[in-house]
């Protein structure tokens, strides 16, 4: 049985592009699903019910890839979980997605191979920023200040912001915060320094907002400061 899934990311957005494309694919009205949520929100209730329903030999389909997924990661996650349950996969968009053709699993393969990249590269980026740290004598642990709730608005902004392909504003709207001055306190907590020298942007939590120096400077700065001693 074949399913649809639709998502727009505000209340002003419609739907129907999606659901005349699902209709044209021979899905039936009541086997469609549609969520109205910013992609980078976990909790979407439509897209929840579709899966519950999903059975061994059914498919799934979606107008973009970026309308069930959340990030490469997700959409990797999402397909071998469909994949162990028998369910297909296919986006209209992106046509060279359908896990029912040799073609479609070749090249999910080669998504899921690049995410596992991701995954690595970030984790061995992590084990070396730590071990800096640890060389450096600097206590290592999160710093407090935040609620769980904003925490993960810092995370999002974070990655947003890294990502550089959307403005300020557009940050601020999708992460659901009224101020600049709030973003740039979440992207502080995360990390984001400017160096006293310099003036270079950088990232390093460890290092105190108003006293932080980019990699150049803060030698210069460990050597003034063992001469001083």
């Amino acid at each position: 049985m074949k399913f649809g899934y639709a998502r727009v990311s505000t209340k002003t957005q419609k739907h129907d592009l999606q659901f005349d494309t699902f209709l044209k694919e021979g899905i039936k009205p009541r086997n469609i699903y549609a969520d109205i949520s910013s992609g980078a929100k976990s909790e979407r209730k439509g897209l929840d019910e579709l899966l519950s329903k999903l059975r061994e030999g059914d498919t799934v389909i979606v107008w973009k890839m970026d309308r069930i997924a959340r990030s490469l990661s997700h959409l990797v996650k999402l397909i071998e979980d469909f994949d162990k349950r028998g369910i297909h996969f296919k986006s209209i968009q992106e046509n060279f997605i359908d896990t029912s053709s040799p073609h479609g699993r070749f090249v999910f393969n080669l998504f899921a191979s690049i995410a596992q990249l991701e995954r690595d590269i970030i984790i061995e980026r992590t084990r070396a920023g730590l071990e800096s740290s640890r060389r450096r004598g600097v206590r290592l642990g999160r710093q407090p200040g935040l609620s769980k709730k904003a925490q993960h608005k810092a995370i999002l902004a974070e990655k947003y912001y890294r990502d550089n392909k959307l403005s300020i504003e557009e940050i601020m709207k999708l992460i659901e915060v009224g101020s600049k001055r709030t973003l740039y306190k979440y992207l502080a907590y995360q990390g984001r320094r400017t160096c006293k020298e310099c003036g270079e942007l950088f990232w390093d939590k460890q290092q105190e907002l108003e006293n932080a120096f980019c990699k150049k400077h803060f030698k210069d700065f460990s050597l003034k400061m063992k001469q001083k001693f």
